[in-house]
């Protein structure tokens, strides 16, 4: 939930500094990046610290080296994060950050299903995580 709440307020704030004068926060297409912005950069961190253990486990036991592909999982995000800022990549940043958040979901319904914990703490139920995970895709796709 802490990605949602992130890109929730991050996106509250830029807009809010749009509205007291900040001319590059106006409308609601660069503050809906910048939040996607922050929301990456701040679930991409979880795949080096405490969390990692986590997030490695959350990976289907099909897939070889989990290991590296929370690392590679990782720097996408930030890659994405980044290309999201940008006009000339901020299109096919949101669709390869799209296509990423679909890749990874298989991890997410296997963390909900054996009832897996990151930080200690238990992951969204399904049914929220896939409300989610469809709010994350049209955050990307609507921020490019």
């Amino acid at each position: 939930m802490l990605p949602f709440y992130v890109l929730l307020s991050a996106f509250l704030l830029f807009k809010v500094l749009g509205l007291i004068g900040l001319s590059y926060f106006e409308g609601w297409h660069t503050p809906l990046q910048g939040a996607v912005a922050v929301m990456l950069m701040l679930t991409a961190s979880a795949h080096w610290g405490s969390r990692r253990p986590d997030l490695i486990r959350m990976v289907p036991p099909a897939f070889p080296r989990p290991d590296r592909i929370v690392t590679l999982t990782g720097i996408l995000e930030i890659a994405g994060a980044a290309g999201i800022l940008f006009p000339a990549a901020s299109k096919a940043a949101s669709i390869g950050l799209a296509i990423l958040l679909v890749a990874m979901f298989p991890a997410n319904v296997r963390a909900a299903r054996e009832q897996l914990t990151i930080g200690g703490r238990p992951v969204p139920k399904l049914m929220l995580r896939i409300v989610l995970q469809l709010i994350f895709v049209a955050a990307v796709l609507l921020a490019g």
